[in-house]
């Protein structure tokens, strides 16, 4: 082989030439193309980061535009509402749509957020203060809410809720009713790209459209998995809203949970699944418990929601739930060891002076006015999350504690809903 090579290069010395042109010729147009795919690998790059650096400017000009319209729109103490509409949603729910009294435009409010209503109802001594939670995205014009009438607990002599059933019962479209502005803690960060598990039963689902909307007209492109519990259709609100989210949004994944299915209602159309929204329902379907949880409905069903997500291995900060009134969730407290040399918890006495009531506080409870529910001890409470004001109520002596900031409540009194005694504690209810 290398002789016949040697041969044709000595009896053709320009062909010679001409190979080594050639070579060099491709060797050339080699390096242009490589380096033509690795120009235009970088101009594709390049234009990928300006197009995330543009949109992540439009969304902060967004953000802060919002701010300044929110700021300005905002309110303090009641205003004033007049409802549009009242739409039945189910059996016994119903949704408000209200409009501001004087027509001015209305501040946003973050998804998951409540107004706080200060309601003059004909037999009571003084305003009831109530919290419901926003169940759609805020709109200029107009808030809407949606309220349940909360029923006794089986087989007791208790009325059923007077706020929710004055709405249900009384208001009626154009009454006008006093509201606080939006406010709350439990609430979805739009910022936060984290994907979610919405999870609710019955009523609690009404923050849960809100958050799935919100993130639904923003065009977020996060995976939403939407999981609701109810008994069956007649109990089933929002089946026309949540269907049309799902249509909307790809990546939301909507999972209704039917526990006693009508016979008229048909799997895969009305529900998705027969039985209760449990853990290892998310075990089945989730591809892993890496999620943001977002949690609303009765206290049984969040604590063992809540209870069976850290069995799971999901840490207690990816877990947020709603904690209005009886939905409050108890955290359980990690177990201790027995020290025998440790001296033992010593309890406190708390005397309520209105009601000539001493108890003993052990800090078994949440707050001071979980105490005084336990014991009969009548303190007004909306939210139960120190957002309202309603719970607000003289210290006699002693002192109190909150686990955050101390909230601005005017000197010699708290918040008795989110606060607890730092010793011996005489209050004024």
């Amino acid at each position: 082989m290398i002789a016949e090579i040697f041969r044709i290069v000595t009896e053709n010395p320009t062909q010679l030439i001409g190979w080594a042109i050639m070579g060099g010729l491709l060797v050339q147009v080699g390096l242009l193309v490589t380096a033509g795919a690795q120009r235009a690998l970088f101009e594709r790059q390049r234009a990928q980061q300006e197009q995330v650096r543009l949109a992540l400017e439009i969304k902060a000009a967004r953000l802060k535009i919002q701010a300044v319209e929110t700021e300005k729109t905002a309110w303090n103490g009641i205003r004033k509402f007049t409802v549009a509409q009242k739409v039945k949603e189910a059996e016994d729910t119903f949704s408000f749509y209200l409009e501001p009294h004087d027509r001015k435009p209305l501040p946003q409010f973050k998804p998951g957020q409540y107004l706080t209503f200060a309601l003059n109802i004909p037999g009571s001594a003084k305003q009831v203060v109530r919290c419901y939670s926003l169940s759609d995205i805020g709109r200029r014009t107009h808030y809407r809410v949606t309220i349940k009438r909360c029923l006794p607990p089986p087989k007791t002599e208790h009325p059923p809720g007077v706020g929710s059933s004055f709405f249900c019962d009384t208001v009626q479209a154009g009454d006008i009713v006093d509201a606080k502005a939006p406010n709350g803690h439990f609430f979805l960060d739009m910022e936060k790209p984290r994907p979610v598990v919405l999870i609710s039963g019955g009523i609690g689902v009404t923050p849960m459209v809100t958050m799935a909307n919100a993130l639904t007209e923003a065009g977020d492109t996060r995976e939403i998995w939407f999981f609701f519990g109810a008994r069956n259709s007649t109990d089933h609100m929002f089946k026309t809203y949540m269907t049309e989210i799902a249509a909307k949004n790809p990546n939301v994944h909507m999972q209704v949970c039917y526990s006693k299915p009508l016979p008229t209602d048909v799997k895969g159309r009305d529900y998705q699944h027969e039985g209760r929204v449990t853990v290892d329902l998310f075990k089945a379907l989730l591809p892993s418990n890496n999620y943001d949880y977002f949690l609303c409905g009765p206290g049984p069903f969040m604590e063992s929601i809540t209870s069976d997500l850290t069995a799971w291995g999901v840490p207690d900060a990816w877990v947020h739930f709603e904690a209005f009134g009886p939905a409050s969730v108890k955290k359980k407290a990690p177990a201790k060891t027995a020290d025998a040399g440790a001296p033992a918890a010593t309890a406190v006495e708390v005397t309520f002076a209105k009601s000539g009531k001493k108890v003993l506080w052990d800090g078994s409870h949440d707050s001071v006015l979980a105490l005084a529910d336990e014991h009969g001890v009548k303190i007004d409470a909306g939210c139960r999350a120190g957002g309202c004001g309603s719970c607000v109520v003289a210290i006699k002596s002693g002192a109190v504690e909150y686990a955050g900031a101390p909230p601005e409540v005017e000197a010699g009194s708290c918040l008795s809903c989110i606060c607890k005694p730092k010793g011996a504690l005489v209050i004024d209810a």
